[in-house]
Parts: C-alpha cells; sequence; structure tokens
C-alpha cells in the first residue's frame, strides 16, 4: 500500500527538464555553435540510434547552488546518486543503468575524464565545474565510440563555455544550510580584434557537510583562450581544483544510524584527503572547406596529492621496519599509534585526432586517441609513537608506479538511405597497455603487465514513421579492462565484454513528447560491484560470469500551456546474475540467478515547472528509487530500502535598465518532506571459525551512507 501511494504521488508530480532537452535537440539541427565541433566526434545527433540525453547550461543554472554536477544530473532517465557527506557537496557519484561510475565514460571536450589507473570520476577534484559547461550529452548504455575507457552504462561528454562575441561578467554567491557558501567570479573579454577572445572563472566552495565533520573546502579556476577566424577556430584552456574534505567513506552502521545519523566514526581532527588536480588543453579545428574538417586535440593532466589518516594500535609490520612497536594486543601483536599519509602523483597525456566530412547523403567521422598515465603509489609515516633507529619523519613504507597506455582508431558515419531511412555504422579498435611495478600498501609485490586488444563495432537505424516520429534499433558491443584496485583484489580478474541492444520510438507533436527506449545488455565477465570497499574506501569488484540488464525506459512531456508543463521519466528493468556461487557457512553454495547489486528495479524521476511570468519559474522535482541490494547474494542484511525524495526550486530573473545586464536570484530546498533516506552504502561477510570450535559461521555486516534531510541553498547571480 505505501508504495502504491508512493507511485501514486509520484506520477502527480512530473518535469519539464527534458521537454527543454528534447527542445534543445530540435533546435540543434538547425543551428551549430562552433565550439560544438570539440565534441562532435563523441557525441550523436538527435536522430541517431543511441539513447541520449542534452542538457544545457541554461537548464543546469537554477540549481547550480554549489552541489557537484552528478546531483544536477539526478532527476535524469535511469540515474541514480549519492553523497558520500549527505549534502551533495565533496564526494558524489552517480550510477547509471544500475552500472557502477567505474564503468562509466567521461570526458570534456572530447579527452577522457575518467581516472585511467582506477576508472574512476572524481568530481570533487573540479568543484564548481558546473558554471563552466556550455552543454552535455549522456548516452545510456554502450553509446557510440568515445575516447579513454569504454562505456558500459552511459558515457558523459562535456563541452565547456563557448566563446563569446560580447564581453560580460558575473558574480555570484549562494549561502545554505550546514554553512555552506559558494563564491563565483566569471569574465570573458568578447571579441577582440573581431577573432580573439579570453575568458575565465574562479570559484570557492565551503561546506560542513551534513555529516558530522565531513567538511568540504573547495576551490578551482578556469581559463580558456579562443581564436577564431577564416576557418580557424583555436581554443587553450587551463582548469582544475584543489580539494579538501574530511574523510566520511566509512559510513554507519544500522546501530549508528539509529542512534544519530550525522554522526561519523572518525575524531582524528585531520582525517582529510588532500588534492589538487590541473588540466591543459590545446584544441585546433579546421574548416578546409565545405564538406572537410579536422581537429586535433591535446592534453596534460597532472593530479597529486595525499589523504591522512590516524592509526590506533596498528600493526607495526605494515610498516617495513620504519615504526618501533610500543604495545602488544590482545593477540600478541606488536603494534603502535601513528599517523600516515597515503599519496598519488600522476602525469596523463592524451592526443586525439579526427576528420569529418558531410554532404547531403554522408556524415563520416574518423580519427584516433592515444594516452599515457604514469601514476606513483608511497605512503608515508608523518608521526609514530616511536621511529625505528635507522628511521625518520615522512619515510616511505611502499611505492609503486602504474603506468598504461590506451591507443584506440574509429570511423563512424550515418547514411541517409532515403528520405525515411538513416543506416549508422561505428567501428573502433583499442588497444590497451597495463604495467605495474612495486608494491601495494600491503607490502605486497604487485607485477602487472596486461595488454588487451578490443574490437568495438556498433550499428543501427533510423525510421522516420512521420515529420514528428521514428523508430530505432542499435546494437553495441563494448570491451572494457579491469582497474588497478580489481588487480588488487584478483591477479587474475578478468575484462569484461558487454553486449547492449537497443530499440526505441520517438514522438514529438504539439504539446506532447514521448520516448520509449527498450534494451538488453548482455554482459560476459561482467565487474560487478561485491559491496564491500577496500582499505581506502574503494568499491571492490568481481567478474559475475554471464549477467543481463533487461530494461524499459518511458520520459514523456506535456505542456498543459506555456506556462505549466509536465514530465515523468520511468525505468523499470530486470538486472540479474545468471549464476551465483557463494560461500556460506564455510560451504560453497549455487543461490542461483540473483539480482546485480545496486541495480534497483525501478528509478523515476519528475517535475512539475509553473512559469507564472516569463521572469518567474517554480520547480517541484521528485524522485522515486525502488529496492536494491548492495551484495550480489540477496540476503536482507544488504539490502536498501526505495526512498521518495522531493526537491523545490525556484528561480526569479530581473533586468534592470542600467548597471546590471540582469539579477538572478534562486532557492532550492532540498528533501522538502524530511525523509530520513539512505541512497548508498556497502555490505560484507566474513567467516567466524572460532567462537564454536569445529564450526565455521558466515558473519554479515553493512554500513549505510545516510542523505540530508530538510535543508536548503540559496544564491543571487550580478550579471553584466
Amino acid at each position: 500500500m505505501k508504495n502504491s501511494i508512493l507511485l501514486i504521488a509520484l506520477s502527480l508530480t512530473a518535469s519539464v527538464m527534458t521537454a527543454q532537452q528534447n527542445q534543445v535537440e530540435t533546435d540543434s539541427t538547425k543551428t551549430q555553435t562552433l565550439d560544438e565541433v570539440l565534441v562532435q566526434s563523441v557525441r550523436v545527433k538527435p536522430n541517431a540510434p543511441i539513447t541520449h540525453s542534452n542538457v544545457t547550461n541554461a537548464q543546469l543554472e537554477p540549481r547550480n547552488l554549489g552541489q557537484d554536477l552528478p546531483i544536477l544530473l539526478n532527476y535524469l532517465p535511469s540515474v541514480v546518486t549519492t553523497s558520500d557527506a549527505g549534502a551533495g557537496i565533496g564526494y558524489t557519484g552517480i550510477r547509471v543503468r544500475g552500472v557502477s561510475p567505474l564503468s562509466t565514460n567521461i570526458t570534456i571536450n572530447g579527452i577522457p575524464y575518467t581516472d585511467a589507473e582506477s576508472l574512476g570520476t572524481f568530481w570533487v577534484n573540479l568543484p564548481d565545474f558546473s558554471s563552466s559547461v556550455e552543454s552535455l550529452q549522456l548516452q545510456r548504455g554502450v553509446g557510440t565510440s568515445t575516447n579513454g575507457s569504454g562505456a558500459f552504462g552511459a558515457s558523459i561528454n562535456i563541452l565547456t563555455d563557448a566563446s563569446s562575441d560580447k564581453s560580460s561578467a558575473e558574480i555570484s554567491s549562494a549561502f545554505g544550510s550546514y554553512n555552506t557558501r559558494k563564491h563565483t567570479v566569471k569574465f570573458s573579454t568578447g571579441k577582440l580584434n573581431d577573432f580573439f577572445e579570453v575568458a575565465g572563472r574562479l570559484s570557492q566552495i565551503k561546506s560542513d557537510g551534513y555529516v558530522d565533520r565531513a567538511f568540504s573546502d573547495l576551490k578551482s579556476y578556469f581559463l580558456q583562450g579562443t581564436y577564431n577566424k577564416n576557418g580557424t577556430l583555436i581554443k587553450a584552456l587551463a582548469f582544475g581544483g584543489h580539494e579538501r574534505t574530511y574523510q566520511s567513506w566509512f559510513g554507519l552502521t544500522q546501530d549508528e544510524l539509529d542512534q544519530n545519523r550525522r554522526q561519523n566514526p572518525y575524531t582524528y581532527e585531520n582525517e582529510i584527503d588532500n588534492y589538487k588536480q590541473d588540466h591543459y588543453q590545446l584544441h585546433w579545428n579546421q574548416k578546409i572547406d565545405q564538406n572537410w574538417s579536422t581537429n586535433i586535440g591535446l592534453n596534460y593532466t597532472y593530479g597529486r596529492g595525499y589523504f591522512e589518516q590516524f592509526r590506533s594500535d596498528d600493526d607495526v609490520i605494515t610498516y617495513g621496519g620504519i615504526v618501533e612497536a610500543t604495545a602488544v594486543d590482545f593477540y600478541g601483536t606488536a603494534v603502535t599509534d601513528l599517523i600516515r599519509r597515503r599519496w598519488l602523483d600522476n602525469d596523463y597525456y592524451v592526443v586525439n585526432a579526427t576528420a569529418h566530412y558531410r554532404d547531403s547523403e554522408i556524415d563520416l567521422t574518423f580519427g584516433g586517441s592515444y594516452s599515457t598515465y604514469d601514476g606513483d603509489h608511497f605512503g608515508e609515516v608523518i608521526w609514530a609513537k616511536q621511529f625505528a633507529d635507522n628511521a625518520s619523519i615522512r619515510d616511505r613504507y611502499y611505492f609503486g608506479n602504474g603506468k598504461k597506455t590506451d591507443l584506440s582508431a574509429f570511423v563512424k558515419t550515418t547514411y541517409s538511405l532515403n528520405s525515411k531511412i538513416d543506416i549508422f555504422g561505428d567501428l573502433q579498435l583499442r588497444s590497451v597497455g597495463y604495467k605495474t611495478t612495486g608494491i601495494t600498501s600491503d607490502l605486497v609485490n604487485m607485477l602487472i603487465d596486461e595488454t588487451y586488444n578490443f574490437f568495438n563495432p556498433k550499428v543501427g537505424v533510423t525510421f522516420q514513421l512521420a515529420s514528428h516520429s521514428n523508430i530505432y534499433a542499435s546494437y553495441a558491443r563494448a570491451n572494457r579492462e579491469p582497474s588497478r584496485s580489481d588487480f588488487e583484489s584478483n591477479p587474475n580478474i578478468k575484462a569484461e565484454q558487454l553486449n547492449d541492444f537497443e530499440i526505441g520510438w520517438r514522438y514529438n507533436k504539439g504539446a506532447l513528447l514521448l520516448n520509449i527506449n527498450s534494451y538488453y545488455m548482455q554482459y560476459n565477465e561482467q565487474l560487478v560491484l561485491t559491496g564491500a570497499l577496500d582499505d581506502v574506501g574503494s568499491p571492490v569488484r568481481k567478474n559475475s560470469g554471464d549477467s543481463y540488464r533487461l530494461g524499459l525506459e518511458v520520459e514523456a512531456v506535456y505542456a498543459f500551456s506555456e506556462k505549466f508543463k509536465v514530465q515523468p521519466n520511468i525505468t523499470l528493468s530486470s538486472n540479474k546474475n545468471k549464476q551465483t556461487f557463494s560461500q556460506v557457512d564455510g560451504v560453497l553454495k549455487n543461490l542461483g540467478s540473483t539480482n546485480i547489486s545496486f541495480s534497483p528495479d525501478i528509478v523515476a524521476s519528475n517535475m512539475i515547472v509553473y512559469s507564472p511570468l516569463d521572469s518567474l519559474s517554480l520547480n517541484l522535482l521528485t524522485k522515486y528509487v525502488g529496492d536494491q541490494y548492495m551484495g550480489n547474494t540477496d540476503t536482507e542484511a544488504s539490502k536498501l530500502e526505495s526512498y521518495l525524495v522531493n526537491d523545490f526550486n525556484i528561480s526569479y530573473q530581473w533586468n534592470p535598465k542600467s548597471v546590471f545586464s540582469s539579477v538572478v536570484v534562486s532557492a532550492l530546498i532540498n528533501n522538502i518532506f524530511n525523509e530520513e533516506y539512505v541512497s548508498n552504502g556497502y555490505y560484507y561477510t566474513y567467516d567466524d571459525d572460532w567462537s564454536v570450535p569445529g564450526q565455521v559461521t558466515t558473519i554479515e555486516g553493512a554500513g549505510y551512507y545516510p542523505q540530508a534531510t530538510r535543508n536548503f541553498l540559496v544564491g543571487v547571480t550580478f550579471k553584466f
């Protein structure tokens, strides 16, 4: 009964966000900004047989009050987001169709942003990046060929700020719950001498976090210079961020959650993550004639930083003779108290090159990408009760290095067979080399030397039923290599493969827009989340043999009038491991078909948008996520309960006649009904073989990341 009421409420609360997105898609067939050539090789056109959503800066702006980009995308179809600190600032994550962030491909201006070695995407390293996003496209499923690691659930390709003809400036500030504040300054010189522009941004975000002491202290910058003359576009960019966040990745047990859902088990005052990342990009697009154009992109990324931990009664053996024991624990192990830092120091180079040809029948793009990554991993002890005689502060107790190369080449084309049928083809070859040396933080030798050669074909067809309606079908294959942490947990880990089948129908006429898409994602050795975390909070994955995701995605928009529009979207899915084996009470058991972890069967998102005035917009946003399991054994201990959350967003724009070109006031009330919910967690098991002699008992445990109850953000932007 409860779920029925929730679904009825959900169906009555709808949104216009996707309506705006699809309108953007329709309009994009008429015009294309010059900057969009930087991402044309990784994006698809509106009628392509690829399931996707487009988002513009104008759609992000009313809610861009300090929360990370994944949180702003929370209302797109099949999307589930979470926040370690609970309020959407700091470490945040996004899952699409239940697929982990480790299997999502992210590019910025066509350059891979997903970390080459960990395969993670750390949005916290680019705070307030939403303020420099011109547009983005989220492709669900395999999508089209992209640069970097393959997409297994989604790809998000971002285009940064477009060049501007006119000079401008803006100052914005936002304040809210948990002592949150955001300050941003942006400027553009406009075109100088009709062909050159300089633009930039500085931002600072601070928040105490919903979880106790889970503060975020974030700084970022963005600077670009653009040259545009006689068919030549050159863009040079430098952007980056510095994040300091207090650790909150350990979550809470059920008892701790019941006692005080805002508590944090960490107590050491400097238990922080401290990381800097700088990106430098150079893009050169050359229009040769009416049919041909070329593009070259260069990138260098430098990342460095550490997280600091206090360790009480830690095993001295872990530190390779750097520290002396000061006590003996219950088991007779030599231990001591200490403070350590575990470092990452990495360099990442990328070169992309593409050529594009288009006439009345053929749209052809071909090119390639090469990247090389070199990352050091090391740990140092910065304080101990007693150092060894031959050791001192900051001595390293482990050091390892990972080197990765990634070479890919692709050709993709859309051929208009006639006025009704478009055929899409996409072929990609990708070769990945990964080599490690040194030891891990557990003082274990890590010597990996693997090469992967992948062939990723894609084909699809779009049939135009009428001017306002088309159907499409596609098949795509993707292959993806394991991450460093995958190798650490299992040196024999296998690459994963996906065959993705999609069929859809698009309808857009009058006041109604409707998109219906069905998918069948067939996996071989999918790397599924086990639910467990390693000792640095990274999720542990394992190969699951044969598995699949079968789903139906529906999104609809209906405009009752120019002032009132509604839109629901919903994803219904079945996500299964075909056969699961698990050690239970010392016996290996075949559990048969089980649910894939972190894959709810139902995800729905809605908004209502009411605009009584052209300058005023009122939005009610609703999100429902069904039950999901944090492990792959369907045990009740690993279950996350469903939740329904509502946000309210208001935006007002005033256009004064002098000083400012506009003043925009925005407010966001998150979780207006004050729901206490959990969007993410972890699950683990271990064997107890000593409580009862001769008997092995499997013990289960779980941790939970509580999300914020009712909270608010309010901001104002002055544009000159």
